[in-house]
């Protein structure tokens, strides 16, 4: 069996949500206290951004980076779902929660939604975003078992086959690599991509989004890098080649 992927050009725009944790000087006595749970997963992505810029550079792409805790306002969800604000910035009176939206969450969602619309319309390339995140390599005391998992839609066939794709060229280059198709999340969870889904034809938007296991960040410098490298050689094997077919898993 094979999936077919587009044999034109993608119009890419790349897009890191958890890049950082930082605190705006306006919301740090919130965070008095909960310095340990900012330093941690729940605060950031580490090694995203990072890898979020190279993939951009690389692509020649637009990036649209998020250096503000998650913690102050999770941008990967949609502004009615209870893991918006976390325990921490729930406690603002409601008047703050709303300039909290006004001020970061919605100028971000808004300047994606505006880019990929004007790629994503008829008559040009299809718009591909790649969305970079991270996640913990051991959760509820388990190691993951995966170290770069694809998140998409597998009922909109363009990014199946994207995916099926970019897993076969990251294998070529690392062959024991462990690379899932919608783990350790699914892909059609709340957040941006799924938003940006509802607005865009599956025709004209690939929503993807790219999480690397924190191992690699966190641990050796080399492997580290190394993994960076095969991402960015894939993404750019795929994008700029965009073979006619690969094998389905």
């Amino acid at each position: 069996m094979t999936a077919a992927v587009p044999a034109i050009a993608f119009s890419t725009v790349v897009t890191c949500e958890h890049a950082g944790r930082e605190v705006p000087e306006r919301y740090r006595p919130l965070f008095a206290g909960h310095e340990e749970l900012l330093a941690g997963h729940r605060g950031w992505d580490p090694g995203a951004g990072e890898l979020a810029r190279a993939l951009a550079e690389r692509l020649r792409a637009p990036l649209f980076v998020a250096t503000v805790t998650r913690l102050l306002v999770e941008l990967n969800r949609s502004p009615d779902h209870p893991q918006l604000l976390s325990e921490v910035s729930r406690a603002l009176p409601a008047a703050e929660r709303e300039s909290l939206l006004r001020d970061h969450y919605f100028p971000y969602r808004n300047a994606v939604e505006a880019a990929v619309g004007e790629r994503a319309t008829p008559g040009s390339p299809p718009c591909l975003h790649l969305s970079v995140h991270t996640f913990s390599a051991v959760w509820e005391g388990r190691r993951r078992e995966v170290d770069v998992g694809l998140l998409f839609d597998p009922d909109r066939r363009p990014e199946l086959a994207f995916s099926s794709a970019l897993r076969g060229e990251l294998l070529h280059r690392i062959p024991d690599l462990a690379v899932r198709f919608n783990e350790p999340y699914l892909g059609i969870d709340d957040g941006l991509t799924t938003h940006l889904r509802r607005r865009f034809a599956a025709d004209r938007y690939l929503g993807i989004e790219l999480e690397v296991n924190q191992r690699f960040p966190l641990g050796d410098d080399d492997a580290w890098a190394a993994l960076q490298e095969a991402v960015l050689e894939s993404c750019t094997a795929v994008v700029e080649h965009a073979p006619a077919a690969v094998p389905a898993p």
